[in-house]
C-alpha cells in the first residue's frame, strides 16, 4: 500500500490540532467559564433563622399579673390567718381564635398587714386610707387589701373598691372557705384592673376573624412609637361669627397632663389651626318641629372626607394623626344637632371616627345675634369642648370604662384623667399587639424570601431579623415574669426592627430580573460561543466512536 502523501499528514495534523483547540476551548468554558459566571451572578442571601421565625407561629404566651394580697388582723379567720404568707397562681386562657395561644396568669402572694397598714385601713375614709398605704411601683402590680367586713372603710352595700392607682380594698369574711371566697373576689377586682378578654381582644383586632371579638373591637389606634394631635376649628361663615378659642390654655390645662401619664405609650406632639369657609360636606336637614337642624346618624361617615382634604396633617407625618375637629354652624344652619340610631340628640353633640379622630358641633347662644351686629364674637367654653375632646381620646386609644364586679365602687380619675393602672392595662395590650404584628410580618417576610429566591438578603436586614426575633422572645419572657414595662419596651423594638426589615428598599423584587428575562439576556450572549464548541465536541465524539468500531486493516 502506498505511503500517504504530505498533503494528508498536513491534513491529519490540521484535524487533530482543531480537535485540540475545541477540547481546549470547552474546558475552559467549562472548568473557568461557568464556575466564574456562577460566581459573580450568583445572588447574596444573608442567612436568617427560619426555624426560630417557625416556631413563633406556635408561640404561647403567658402574662402574669404579680398581686399582693394584704389580710388585716379582723378580715379572717384567726386559723387562716395563721397559714400566712404563702403564694397561689390562678392560670386561665384566654379564648381568642388567634394562632398565638395567651394565657393569663394571676400570681397571689398573701401575707399580713404591717402596722402602718393597719392603722389606714381602720380609717373611715378610703381616700385617706390610700393616702396613707405605700402605692407599688412595679408596672402591672397589683395590690389588694381585705379589711373587716364590718369596715365603715368602704359604703355598707359595696363589697371592694378600686381606686386611682394600683391599689384595691376587697370586704373580708368569717367563714371557713374565707380564703376560698376572698381569693374569687380579688380575682374579679385584678382582671378589671389588668386583663380581660375584651381587652386583648381589641388589642388583637387586626389579627382575628370578623366574628363576636372583633366585629366592634376596632377602635383602639394601632401600636406606634408616636402620634400627632391636631385641633382644628372649623368657621365656614366668618361673616356671621368671630370665633374665639383659647386652645393654647387648653391644651396645657387639660390635653398635656394627660398626654404626660400617657408617654410611656408613646411619643406625643399637639398643634392647632383655624380653618375659614371650611363646611362639613353635608346639607343638614331641617326640623320644623325644633326650628333647628339635624345631622342623622347615616350621613356622619360623608362628614369626614371633605373636611379631611383640607386638614393637610396626615400627609407628610410618619406617625397617625389624631384629628379633633370644631365646628361651628354657619348661620344658615344654626343651630345643628347630631341624632343617634333612634332620632334622639346626642347630648355631647359630637362623635368620633375610629382611629381618626373625633368631631364637635358648637352650637352658639341665639340670643347672641340679638345684642349686636354681625360679625358675632363668639367666646367657644373650652371646657366643655376638653371634656368632649379627652373621652373620645380615651376611647381612640382603647381607655374604656372597666367591667367592675357586682357592688364594686370605682374611683374617679386622677386630674391627669387616667388611672394609674389604665396606663398598665393599655401597656399590656399594646404589648400584646406588638408582639402579634411582629410575628406576623417576621412569618410574611421568611415566606416571601422562601418562595423568591433571587432576592438579595443584606446583612443589615438579616440583623434587624435576628435583633426582631430576639426581642420577640425577650418581650414574651418579661410578660411571663410579670416585668410589664421592659416587655413593652421589648416589643417595640420587635416591631420597630420587624418592619424595619420587611421594608427595606433591598427587598423589592421589581429590583431582579425573573428566570425567563434572565435567559432572555443570557441566550444571545452565549449561544454564538457555545454552538461552535458544542458542534466541535460532537463532531469528535462521533468520529472517535466511528474510529472504534472500524477495524484495522492487515496486509
Amino acid at each position: 500500500m502506498a505511503a500517504a502523501g504530505p498533503g494528508a499528514a498536513a491534513t491529519d495534523i490540521d484535524v487533530v490540532r482543531g480537535k485540540r483547540a475545541a477540547l481546549f476551548f470547552a474546558a475552559v468554558a467549562i472548568v473557568l467559564g461557568l464556575p466564574l459566571w456562577w460566581k459573580t451572578t450568583e445572588t447574596y442571601r444573608a442567612p436568617l433563622p427560619y426555624s426560630e421565625i417557625s416556631r413563633l407561629n406556635a408561640l404561647q404566651l403567658r402574662l402574669m399579673v404579680p398581686i399582693t394580697v394584704v389580710y388585716t388582723g379582723d378580715s379572717v379567720p384567726l386559723d387562716d390567718l395563721e397559714k400566712l404568707p404563702f403564694t397561689v397562681v390562678h392560670e386561665r386562657e384566654i379564648p381568642l381564635k388567634y394562632k398565638m395561644k395567651i394565657k393569663c396568669r394571676f400570681q397571689k402572694a398573701y401575707r399580713r398587714a404591717l402596722e402602718h397598714e393597719e392603722e389606714a385601713l381602720s380609717l373611715s375614709n378610703v381616700r385617706e386610707a390610700e393616702a396613707m398605704l405605700a402605692e407599688p411601683q412595679e408596672e402591672g402590680s397589683v395590690t389588694v387589701y381585705v379589711i373587716s367586713e364590718h369596715s365603715s372603710l368602704l359604703p355598707k352595700d359595696k363589697m371592694s373598691y378600686i381606686g386611682p392607682k394600683r391599689t384595691a380594698v376587697v370586704r373580708g369574711l368569717i367563714h371557713r372557705e374565707a380564703l376560698n371566697i376572698i381569693g374569687r373576689r380579688i380575682i374579679q377586682v385584678a382582671q378589671a384592673m389588668s386583663l380581660t378578654e375584651d381587652v386583648l381582644a381589641a388589642a388583637l383586632a387586626d389579627h382575628l376573624p370578623e366574628d363576636k371579638w372583633s366585629s366592634d373591637k376596632r377602635r383602639p389606634l394601632k401600636s406606634s412609637l408616636g402620634y400627632e394631635i391636631t385641633f382644628s376649628l372649623l368657621n365656614p361663615d366668618p361673616k356671621s361669627h368671630d370665633v374665639q378659642w383659647d386652645i393654647e390654655g387648653a391644651v396645657e390645662r387639660y390635653v398635656q397632663p394627660f398626654l404626660n401619664a400617657l408617654s410611656a405609650a408613646g411619643n406625643f406632639s399637639v398643634d392647632s389651626q383655624i380653618l375659614y369657609y371650611a363646611v362639613l360636606g353635608v346639607n343638614p336637614r331641617f326640623d320644623p318641629a325644633s326650628s333647628s337642624y339635624y345631622l342623622a346618624t347615616h350621613s356622619l361617615p360623608h362628614v369626614i372626607n371633605p373636611v379631611e382634604s383640607r386638614l393637610g396633617s396626615s400627609a407628610a407625618s410618619l406617625y397617625p394623626v389624631l384629628n379633633f375637629l370644631l365646628y361651628v354652624p354657619e348661620l344658615a344652619h344654626a343651630p345643628l344637632y347630631i341624632q343617634d340610631k333612634d332620632g334622639a340628640p346626642v347630648a355631647t353633640n359630637a362623635f368620633h371616627s375610629p382611629r381618626w379622630g373625633g368631631i364637635m358641633v358648637y352650637n352658639i347662644d341665639p340670643t347672641a345675634y340679638n345684642t349686636s351686629g354681625l360679625p358675632v364674637r363668639v367666646e367657644v367654653d373650652m371646657v366643655r369642648v376638653m371634656e368632649v375632646f379627652l373621652a373620645q381620646l380615651r376611647l381612640l386609644f382603647g381607655i374604656a370604662q372597666p367591667q367592675v364586679p357586682p357592688k364594686c365602687l370605682l374611683s374617679e380619675p386622677n386630674s391627669e384623667g387616667l388611672m394609674v393602672w389604665e396606663l398598665d392595662r393599655l401597656l399590656w395590650a399594646r404589648s400584646v399587639e406588638n408582639l402579634a404584628t411582629a410575628t406576623t410580618t417576621l412569618t410574611s417576610l421568611a415566606q416571601l424570601l422562601g418562595k423568591i429566591s433571587n432576592i438579595v438578603i443584606k446583612d443589615d436586614v438579616a440583623s434587624e431579623v435576628y435583633q426582631a426575633v430576639a426581642a420577640v422572645q425577650k418581650a414574651a419572657g418579661e410578660l411571663a415574669t410579670g416585668h410589664l414595662a421592659s416587655a413593652f419596651l421589648a416589643s417595640q423594638e420587635a416591631v420597630t426592627s420587624s418592619e424595619r426589615a420587611f421594608f427595606d428598599p433591598s427587598l423589592l423584587h421589581l429590583l431582579y430580573f425573573p428566570d425567563d428575562q434572565k435567559f432572555a439576556i443570557y441566550i444571545p450572549l452565549f449561544l454564538p460561543m457555545a454552538v461552535p464548541i458544542l458542534l466541535s465536541l460532537v463532531k469528535i465524539f462521533l468520529e472517535t466512536r466511528k474510529s472504534w468500531k472500524k477495524p484495522e486493516k492487515t496486509d
